[in-house]
């Protein structure tokens, strides 16, 4: 089974697609990534209602919202589907242009991704899919943290994101799309859970 190793194979989506439908997995320049373990309630409901927000105010708009898992295929120019070897799940996505909706992924960068940070995931949000995302030319790139309630938003100028703005609990925060739109970051954020 694969695993993120410096001595893995090269996997592409040909391999992928061969792999347990009960396992979720990601390839990021042909490393596997188990998506394992499953994601935290905070985690889950920041999703949700980042999710619920972003339908509302697409509705009426062109670009539309996606949530995992659904596979979102990065390929180096003409690059077969079979040949790529990033396929990523972003936790929420927007996708404006219309031809990278395929029947059954995503191929192409989409213009806006938001990854909810897990602890378990949280290194490679932060490093490896970033720097991905960055070649791919994914426009907007988020990192929520649930735990400290904080957004770190990546704009994509001259081919790289620089450093990232930082947005607390409470910030409102300007949307790519639809234009002037706004999130209140409080509406994102889950309750504090009551401590065991």
């Amino acid at each position: 089974m694969p695993r993120s190793a410096p001595d893995t194979p090269h996997y592409t989506y040909r391999d992928y697609l061969r792999w347990p439908d009960d396992e979720r997995w990601e390839l990021v320049d042909g490393v596997a990534y188990a998506m394992t373990p499953s994601p935290t309630p905070s985690h889950q409901g920041a999703a949700r209602n980042l999710i619920g927000i972003l339908f509302g105010l697409l509705r009426d708009h062109p670009c539309r919202v996606f949530a995992a898992p659904l596979d979102v295929l990065l390929p180096n120019a003409d690059q077969a589907d079979a040949e790529v070897d990033t396929i990523v799940q972003p936790d929420v996505m927007v996708i404006c242009n219309p031809e990278c909706i395929r029947p059954t992924h995503i191929r192409g960068a989409p213009d806006w991704v938001i990854e909810v940070l897990s602890p378990s995931t949280a290194k490679k949000d932060e490093g490896i899919k970033r720097d991905r995302y960055q070649r791919a030319g994914v426009r907007e790139y988020w990192l929520l943290h649930p735990t400290d309630r904080t957004l770190l938003r990546y704009r994509l100028t001259d081919g790289a994101y620089g450093l990232p703005e930082v947005f607390g609990d409470g910030d409102r925060v300007d949307l790519p799309v639809p234009e002037g739109a706004q999130l209140d970051l409080a509406e994102v954020f889950e309750p504090e859970p009551p401590p065991d």
